[in-house]
């Protein structure tokens, strides 16, 4: 169940990845003020990796072991802080401080983190694992 719940919730972890990635680079590219939407996009993205955390621990403690499982994990972590980074500090920043270019450089790199993460344990991206 957990197995099955940590990999489905992948594709949802990937789709608000990039949409945030794309709105971001959107609005840096055409010099919009930072919005609301790009908070609740990075926002999205960072929440649905914080979840794919905690299914991975119920997944972990399971039983289910892969080759890879470590580095796996390590890499997931790190996509999680990386991804929470831009929208912790844009909260703090005063409104005319905010831009998109941290959540276009965060959410870049937390993404490369992800696949390279699910890379590590033998499978694609987009492979059904069910």
């Amino acid at each position: 169940m957990f197995f099955a719940a940590h990999s489905g919730i992948r594709y949802l972890t990937l789709l608000f990845g990039i949409l945030a990635l794309v709105y971001a680079l959107f609005g840096m590219v055409t010099r919009r003020p930072y919005d609301k939407p790009m908070r609740i996009l990075a926002t999205a993205f960072a929440g649905t990796l914080h979840l794919q955390i905690v299914l991975g621990f119920a997944v972990l403690f399971s039983g289910r072991f892969y080759p890879g499982i470590y580095l796996h994990f390590l890499l997931m972590v790190l996509a999680a802080v990386v991804a929470q980074l831009p929208p912790s500090v844009m909260r703090r920043r005063p409104p005319e401080a905010r831009s998109f270019v941290p959540h276009v450089v965060g959410t870049a790199i937390a993404l490369v983190l992800v696949v390279v993460g699910i890379l590590s344990i033998g499978r694609g991206v987009f492979q059904s694992t069910l």
